[in-house]
């Protein structure tokens, strides 16, 4: 009898099959194929390719570069049907040329499938804006797409041109529903009017609140969502709101609300941020006569968390600008500071980066030997009323009393912390950057891609999450063995060590499963371990 020894042979798994499980809800494939068809030549659809660069994008961010190898390590043949060889540069190349000019619809059917069959809330949305710095000069670019221009990225690298990212994510679990590029360039402000038409579309919502940052309140926005009866609540920008207005205010008066912030909540209660708001009412004013004023209602709060926050800054700043001011006292007539316009330019250097201009007084001359003279102080009263306005903020909204009173718009504004979560997962666990994609068309494709695979990960944050039920907390999750909230960055870490066994004729490919919590998480996600072929070839 001849004994045969076959060779085990062992691949990556990760999460390859939640993602696979949710992009098949999705329907991501079929929505591509149906936009963007191949010939039946092909090996393989855009679809397809594009279902394994949103896996790709969860299990190994990094830029788009050697697929096929990952593909190569990883269980992707068994999971997506897919050879590793078919996934060259060309091959991809050609899939993001394909998906380019119908990013649009895409994105709107995807998102349009998203609510349908996961039952997404969306009669409330959070959107936002940020910025993806690129290397390159980007001479020759495609018209028709976001071109990479300067513009104020969030990173602080004004040297390098961006391309600008938009997300809407739910009240319902924080899910990036819509998102869309933008030139670098393009102001935020502008972009909201479009991005607001696109969500009703998509959501078929006839009541939407929108959700923003202080660059939602313009006027042309204002009236905008106004005539087209969308709700929002966002705050005022802090430069149309003078101090007087808060140092007027009385905070004795003011109404207490019943909230907890997130980092708040294993504090003593004495110890926690406390909320109290006012309520008036604001006019603004379009940019010509003819423009007829609008009346919004405004939510004066005030925030103990903010109060101690600015109150730090200050003497922090302060503090440092006095060791500043007392070194450059020390030191006039050296080589450093032979003359009064040395010392004046060091003083305008302090006072700028310090940013205590509003409140430093300085005398600069000479003395009979041509020494540079020097004083300094800080104006008390100006400090005291700056003090006196610290943890105030305001809020703007076209919601009537009737709808929700100042602490329901307070409320409702408060999960704008959402969208701010999602972009730290947009540029941490799924790398957005660095880009090495010379092309603006593909750039723009890819960062399709990448928040298509934001959704898919915020699904299957929110798919634990409701498994577990109202507590929605779950052990094992870190070595402690605390109960916490999961988070997809925690579910994406668990699964990540998930190994296959490759399959043989007398034997059924395998999961390798070496913690509990992993057969937790497969459970939680509906994820049957024993089918390791997720999807038809």
């Amino acid at each position: 009898m001849d004994v045969v020894i076959a060779p085990v042979v062992e691949r990556r798994l990760g999460a390859l099959p939640a993602s696979a499980e949710f992009l098949r809800r999705l329907d991501l494939a079929g929505i591509i194929d149906e936009l963007c068809p191949v010939r039946d030549v092909a090996h393989v659809t855009h679809g397809q390719v594009i279902e394994v660069l949103v896996a790709n994008r969860l299990s190994a961010p990094a830029p788009l570069v050697q697929v096929g190898d990952w593909a190569r390590e990883w269980a992707v043949e068994e999971v997506f049907g897919i050879e590793a060889d078919l996934l060259n540069d060309d091959r991809l190349g050609r899939a993001l040329d394909a998906i380019a000019p119908r990013v649009e619809q895409i994105i709107g059917t995807v998102g349009a499938q998203a609510i349908a069959e996961f039952g997404i809330d969306c009669a409330q949305l959070h959107w936002d804006m940020t910025s993806i710095s690129l290397y390159g000069d980007y001479e020759a670019q495609a018209e028709g797409y976001p071109q990479a221009r300067h513009g104020h990225p969030k990173d602080r690298r004004p040297d390098l041109k961006q391309i600008q990212a938009g997300l809407a994510v739910t009240g319902d679990g924080g899910i990036p529903v819509f998102h869309r590029a933008y030139s670098g360039g393009a102001a935020e402000v502008a972009q909201v009017v479009g991005a607001m038409t696109a969500l009703r579309k998509m959501s078929a919502q006839r009541d939407l609140l929108m959700v923003g940052d202080s660059k939602l309140i313009s006027y042309p926005n204002v009236t905008a969502l106004l005539a087209a009866g969308v709700q929002f609540v966002a705050p005022c920008p802090a430069a149309q709101v003078k101090d007087d207005v808060y140092a007027a205010l009385d905070l004795e008066s003011a109404r207490l609300v019943d909230y907890t912030a997130a980092r708040d909540a294993g504090k003593d209660p004495t110890l926690r941020a406390q909320y109290r708001l006012l309520e008036d009412t604001v006019t603004i004013k379009g940019p010509r006569k003819a423009d007829p004023p609008v009346v919004l209602r405004r939510i004066l709060v005030h925030s103990t968390a903010n109060a101690t926050a600015q109150r730090t800054a200050r003497e922090r700043k302060l503090s440092r600008a006095r060791e500043e001011l007392d070194t450059l006292q020390r030191n006039l007539g050296t080589r450093y500071y032979p003359d009064e316009k040395a010392v004046a330019a060091r003083v305008a250097v302090i006072s700028r980066n310090r940013r205590v201009g509003p409140y430093l007084h300085t005398t600069i001359g000479s003395d009979e030997n041509g020494r540079p003279t020097f004083t300094w102080s800080f104006d008390q009263q100006a400090i005291d009323a700056e003090a006196a306005v610290d943890g105030w903020y305001c809020l703007l909204t076209n919601l009537t009393a009737e709808h929700a009173d100042a602490e329901q718009v307070f409320l409702k504004y408060k999960g704008q912390a959402g969208v701010e979560r999602r972009y730290g997962d947009f540029k941490g666990p799924l790398a957005v950057a660095p880009m090495f994609l010379q092309d603006n068309r593909r750039i723009t494709a890819l960062i399709t891609v990448i928040c298509l695979a934001l959704l898919v990960f915020c699904l299957i944050e929110r798919q634990v999450r409701q498994a577990l039920g109202h507590d929605q907390k779950m052990r094992g999750l870190y070595p402690d063995n605390r109960a916490v909230r999961p988070t997809g960055r925690l579910i994406f870490y668990h699964l990540s060590s998930l190994r296959l066994r490759v399959g043989t004729a007398t034997d059924p490919p395998t999961i390798l499963i070496i913690r509990g919590i992993q057969a937790e998480l497969l459970a939680l996600l509906g994820i049957d371990e024993t089918r390791p072929r997720w999807l038809e070839t």
